[in-house]
């Protein structure tokens, strides 16, 4: 809100905007529309001074399209920033047609990640606000013709007296595009304007963006974390090497027919490949390296936990290896359903109905469908933490009526007391499902399982003072220690960064391979699904959502991401998920 009011403060002083002249056209490399000459940029002061950017250098052509990816906290917001004149460089230039950019202004359009709106104006109001403050020399009916093409545009012509708590977080979205095109910007400025949508509400964003990036050949720059977003939406992709001192790394040239089609892309050589060379080189540069060298050498207690029907005998569950996998029938849905009373409480809609499904131990399942298909409601119900309308869920003969510790849960949003040490949280429930063992035993359980998460260097610290991965890596732990009879995952790393994600892909995996607990993930992102699962579930649009389809996966375990990118029947999954979600998003 602050970046934004500032943009509109500076932009009221000038009365009118002058039209900026275009350079060349978008081929001619040696007239870049902006440059960035050896820009460094630093926080702190003293002993606490943080290098963020060095030597950042770039020349970016009139009219392209432009995708910087990178992990969180390497700097890309920061780059936006003094892209958009907010913050100034320590050192190196930044130039627009020649010119030093040194505060912001109305040739540059900014689209942040939050949604930056006046909550007490309708959609309209928020657009004409900056209008009325560029163009005041227009008539009121050129301001208000002006302020509705680009309202319209976005398609928000029908939510245009609606104010932002009214609309979607997809529709609050647009609105900020739309306010920032309105400005008529030579360059528009994406801050990760998607990351915070569901998957089906962020691909027809990217379409309109890319339908007035085609029609107003405005030079672009995407700030993202999403490498399929980046190829399929820009003319080059440019990695962010981590920070400190973070730098660029090779530009990689999109050279992919124009208009893009997402299914068409799944069959494309070239998309293959700069999908497989982009994602390798970011995890080669990123990827922080787990623990597992120092977990080798820690021992797990000959102790099984109290949810065990037979948790008094001597020999371990925790150890690698389980008795009885491959078990049938181990949890069994039958004709599962949920019944929800409508608003006004006169009737009742069934969100999911005849879920059918059986599990052997040892068998991981992956969950997947467009938002409000029931996924985390089915989840939920087998947690114990929603009551069952009808049908029920068997688990190990016997019936789930109640949430307990036999099942392990992870949410998208680790629960986390802020005040305990990583090493605390996830001791509050090993006390409870080993009362029986001693503390030493105990400790070694919570230590194992926290070093096995990359968290050796770090368990005693508070949870407040860990980042959203390191937060999700407890959550993890903390859900494996209890030793359940299964593992449930709702949408784990949906509030990550899709690196930070890939990487606790990686961690979820190899703790995985050491347990093989039965486990359910509820996903929408279709490479996680076929990663993790022996089967992915499909589920329909709600309500009366159910069981549309079930792809088995036999892909050789244990799996990578990059022994999955190079496998040749990846592809092949994964566009049966994608076909099969496309077909439901058209029965909407």
């Amino acid at each position: 809100m602050i970046a934004t009011a500032k943009i509109i403060e500076i932009s009221m002083q000038k009365s009118t905007r002058q039209e900026s002249t275009r350079l060349a056209p978008a081929n001619d490399a040696a007239n870049p529309l902006v440059e960035l000459k050896n820009v460094c940029k630093s926080y702190g002061e003293g002993k606490h001074r943080t290098s963020i950017l060095k030597d950042i250098s770039l020349d970016i052509r009139d009219g392209e399209f432009i995708a910087i990816v990178g992990f969180s906290g390497s700097g890309k917001t920061t780059l936006v920033s003094l892209l958009a004149g907010l913050i100034h460089p320590d050192s190196g230039e930044l130039l627009k047609n020649g010119q030093p950019i040194t505060q912001p202004g109305p040739d540059r359009g900014v689209v942040f990640q939050n949604y930056s709106l006046i909550p007490w104006l309708t959609v309209y109001e928020n657009v004409a606000l900056a209008v009325d403050a560029l163009f005041k020399d227009w008539t009121p009916a050129q301001r208000r013709a002006h302020t509705e093409k680009y309202v319209k545009m976005v398609n928000l012509g029908r939510a245009m007296d609606k104010k932002p708590a009214e609309l979607s977080g997809g529709m609050r979205q647009r609105v900020n595009v739309a306010r920032a095109l309105a400005a008529n910007p030579d360059i528009l400025l994406l801050d990760e304007p998607l990351s915070a949508l569901d998957a089906l509400t962020r691909g027809n964003l990217q379409d309109e963006i890319l339908q007035i990036w085609d029609q107003d050949k405005k030079t672009v720059i995407l700030i993202t974390n999403d490498v399929d977003e980046a190829i399929y939406m820009a003319d080059r992709v440019i990695p962010l090497k981590p920070g400190p001192d973070a730098s660029f790394g090779p530009d990689f040239v999109i050279d992919l027919e124009r208009p893009r089609d997402r299914t068409a892309l799944n069959h494309d050589p070239k998309f293959k490949r700069l999908r497989t060379d982009i994602t390798r080189y970011l995890m080669d540069i990123g990827m922080q390296k787990t623990q597992a060298e120092i977990g080798d050498r820690l021992k797990l207690p000959d102790v099984r936990p109290n949810t065990s029907n037979d948790w008094k005998l001597d020999t371990s569950a925790l150890k690698p290896g389980q008795r009885d996998l491959g078990k049938p029938r181990y949890l069994e849905f039958a004709n599962l359903a949920k019944i929800y009373p409508t608003p006004d409480g006169n009737s009742t809609v069934k969100v999911v109905e005849g879920f059918d499904l059986k599990m052997k131990k040892g068998e991981f399942i992956s969950i997947i469908g467009h938002s409000g298909c029931g996924k985390s409601t089915v989840l939920s119900m087998t947690a114990g933490l929603n009551s069952i309308s009808e049908g029920g869920i068997i688990l190990d003969n016997r019936e789930i009526d109640g949430a307990g510790p036999d099942r392990g849960v992870v949410f998208q949003a680790p629960s986390l007391f802020p005040w305990l040490t990583a090493f605390d949280n996830v001791m509050l429930g090993v006390d409870k499902v080993y009362p029986h063992a001693s503390k030493d035993e105990r400790c070694d359980i919570v230590e194992y399982y926290l070093t096995r998460v990359g968290l050796a260097d770090a368990m005693y610290k508070k949870a407040a003072d860990l980042s959203n991965g390191m937060k999700q890596r407890v959550g993890i732990a903390r859900a494996f220690a209890l030793s359940p009879k299964l593992l449930l995952l709702d949408e784990p790393f949906g509030m990550l960064d899709s690196l930070t994600r890939w990487e606790l892909q990686e961690v979820l995996m190899e703790v995985w391979e050491r347990t093989h607990v039965t486990a359910i993930v509820v996903t929408h992102d279709v490479d996680e699904a076929i990663l993790l699962a022996d089967r992915v579930v499909m589920m329909t649009n709600g309500p009366h959502a159910r069981i549309g389809k079930i792809q088995e996966i036999n892909l050789p375990r244990p799996r990578s991401r990059k022994a999955l990118l190079a496998h040749p029947d990846y592809y092949h999954y994964r566009e049966s998920l994608l076909t099969f979600l496309n077909e439901c998003e058209h029965t909407h």
